[in-house]
């Protein structure tokens, strides 16, 4: 019996594309973690950065469920004394970057204070809209939304 290592040279990065509208943000986070850590592939090897590239469109459509939208609170810190700042997903939402409020789901589910992580955070992209740059990569169409019942509000 010998366990199988993946090695870089090994891995196949392809590019996903995911359409968040009317999706729950939880579920759509913990799927998006999972498919930048490559949890999803046979070749899975911890310390090896074996995930895919995804692209997420339509941030802004997001949906919370229950009283989350208004009552969930996310905290900063400026770095001065005082400097604590406050949003709520909704007011969030609602600002020029709707996309910030995936990004932190998604970042708070990979593993923390790692540079592996911060590797595979950067093949993340997120966009407000419908639009976006990487039509040149030919992204396949991940249908979340359809994989389970509960993923669609």
């Amino acid at each position: 019996m010998h366990t199988y290592s993946a090695k870089p040279a090994d891995v196949q990065k392809k590019w996903l594309i995911i359409d968040a509208e009317g999706v729950v943000l939880g579920r759509l986070a913990s799927q998006v973690a999972k498919l930048l850590r490559g949890k999803h592939k046979p070749i899975f090897t911890p310390h090896i950065d074996t995930g895919d590239h995804v692209v997420i469109i339509n941030a802004e459509k997001v949906k919370l469920t229950g009283r989350k939208l208004k009552n969930k609170i996310y905290y900063r810190h400026t770095g001065f004394p005082g400097g604590v700042k406050s949003a709520t997903p909704e007011f969030i939402l609602s600002s020029p970057y709707p996309q910030r409020v995936i990004e932190k789901a998604v970042e708070r589910m990979m593993p923390k204070e790692s540079p592996l992580a911060r590797d595979q955070l950067g093949k993340l992209r997120v966009y407000g809209g419908s639009e976006h740059p990487h039509t040149a990569q030919q992204p396949e169409v991940y249908d979340f939304a359809a994989m389970n019942p509960k993923n669609k509000r």
